[in-house]
């Protein structure tokens, strides 16, 4: 009598669904944890050093960051205009203010101008702004240690 041997030829197969969860979970995670404050920042604005400058004790609410370089172009997210060209764009942040039931004096205006910009510049796009009812202002400097 022959003695057969019966092999199970069966693929192992692996459930990927956790792992893929997992993955996924991991890349949120660390999408969250992202500090999105540098993608307001600009390149071309060298801020001016100051012994006084202290970092903000709290988040800033709905803050609309405004670079002024020293050739008096201010960006404003990927647009670029002047003083007398700015009304168009802040218009557009009080059209979405609007639709979050918030007003121009709930935003902050965050200011960060060019160490050779001049303050008379400075001066005049802050009254633009509050032309259009902004009334809070942050102005942002290099912090210089003593």
């Amino acid at each position: 009598m022959k003695v057969r041997k019966i092999f199970d030829t069966k693929i192992a197969e692996l459930d990927m669904t956790a792992m893929i969860d997992m993955v996924f979970q991991l890349i949120i995670f660390f999408m969250v944890l992202i500090n999105f404050a540098q993608d307001d920042q600009n390149d071309k604005i060298k801020l001016p050093a100051s012994e006084l400058a202290k970092p903000a004790d709290s988040p800033l609410t709905f803050p609309i960051t405004l670079n002024l370089d020293s050739t008096s172009t201010i960006y404003i997210g990927a647009s670029i205009a002047t003083v007398d060209s700015i009304a168009p764009l802040l218009r557009t942040e009080i059209s979405l203010l609007t639709s979050r039931n918030q007003t121009p004096k709930d935003a902050n205006i965050v200011i960060r101008a060019h160490r050779n910009a001049s303050g008379g510049m400075v001066q005049d796009l802050i009254k633009k702004c509050q032309e259009l009812g902004f009334e809070k202002f942050v102005l942002r400097v290099r912090e210089e240690t003593l």
